[in-house]
């Protein structure tokens, strides 16, 4: 289990198609624009990192209920209420992060009578139990998981499968901004060191070529939930004093006694602080909520290499 919050994530050729649904006298008329062709298919997602991914992928087609919203819940402690049990005892289809960070949601999946189908997007993009849960941070997990959604939502409505393949094109298209940034930040910032208070970034930071220099002692404490030991801190301490990283990432969803000391210490010695948040803030876009911390990634490289 990695961090946990202490206070308080290739466009086809599209053909235009026309579906028809029956009228009274045999003949047949255009859906409405924008409507889906079919009943809609009711869907849970347990976290927002995945749940606005989601609803822009059903669409229409789809009633999606994320049971977390926003930065003020821990999804690894979260006890579902009895409406959210109903809400996966009714669903088609289950959108669940997995690697034990909503471990609550696996399970409510797999209780429920109705037997939903479930996307795990650990599982989607080949990771196992114990490692980084933090996926909606690396760019192609994103799209990974998403076209996986995609094919599930085809699966489940066979009918709408021109209507999922238009939405996943224009959610492909309203990517693009993300993922031209990632490229920029990779193509010119490659190399450039940085130590986190915890893992939440590192996929990300992975994708764009920095090089993760959080003292190992400390990074393994985080990384379980642990307190790091003395040395461990000192370790970390030093290598910002001695301007030996460029950047300090921090999750503003954990707070306490530590991060302020290598805040302060990130502070007096002049190394940028990149801040990041685990979930989306209410009612962001993924995307939106993705470049804007890209975009202060950015401001806060350029303040390195000046």
């Amino acid at each position: 289990m990695f961090s946990r919050w202490r206070g308080a994530g290739a466009a086809a050729a599209l053909a235009t198609t026309l579906v028809l649904v029956g009228c009274g006298d045999g003949q047949a008329a255009p859906a409405a624009p924008g409507s889906c062709p079919a009943a809609p298919l009711s869907i849970v997602v347990s976290v927002s990192q995945w749940g606005d991914i989601v609803h822009d992928l059903a669409a229409a087609c789809g009633d999606v209920k994320t049971i977390i919203h926003g930065t003020s819940l821990d999804p690894h402690d979260y006890e579902p209420k009895p409406a959210d049990l109903a809400a996966f005892t009714d669903a088609d289809l289950v959108v669940v992060n997995g690697l034990g960070y909503d471990a609550w949601a696996t399970k409510a999946a797999k209780a429920a009578g109705s037997s939903p189908a479930v996307v795990d997007a650990g599982t989607v993009v080949g990771k196992t139990e114990g490692d980084n849960p933090h996926v909606w941070y690396g760019p192609e997990f994103v799209n990974e998981v998403a076209d996986a959604v995609t094919a599930e939502l085809e699966a489940l409505l066979p009918g709408a499968r021109a209507y999922f393949d238009e939405k996943s094109v224009a959610w492909h298209a309203k990517m693009r901004p993300y993922y031209d940034e990632v490229s920029h930040l990779r193509r010119d910032f490659t190399g450039v060191t940085y130590g986190a208070t915890e893992p939440v970034f590192d996929y990300m930071a992975q994708a764009i070529g920095l090089i993760n220099d959080t003292p190992s002692g400390y990074e393994r404490a985080a990384a379980n939930e642990a307190d790091p030991a003395p040395g461990d801190i000192h370790d970390f301490l030093t290598a910002i004093e001695r301007s030996t990283i460029d950047l300090l990432v921090v999750n503003t969803q954990t707070s306490g006694a530590l991060v302020d000391q290598l805040r302060h210490a990130a502070q007096s010695s002049g190394v940028p602080i990149v801040e990041v948040t685990e979930a989306p803030p209410n009612d962001a876009s993924f995307e939106s909520w993705q470049l804007a911390q890209l975009h202060a990634l950015a401001a806060a490289i350029d303040r390195v290499h000046r």
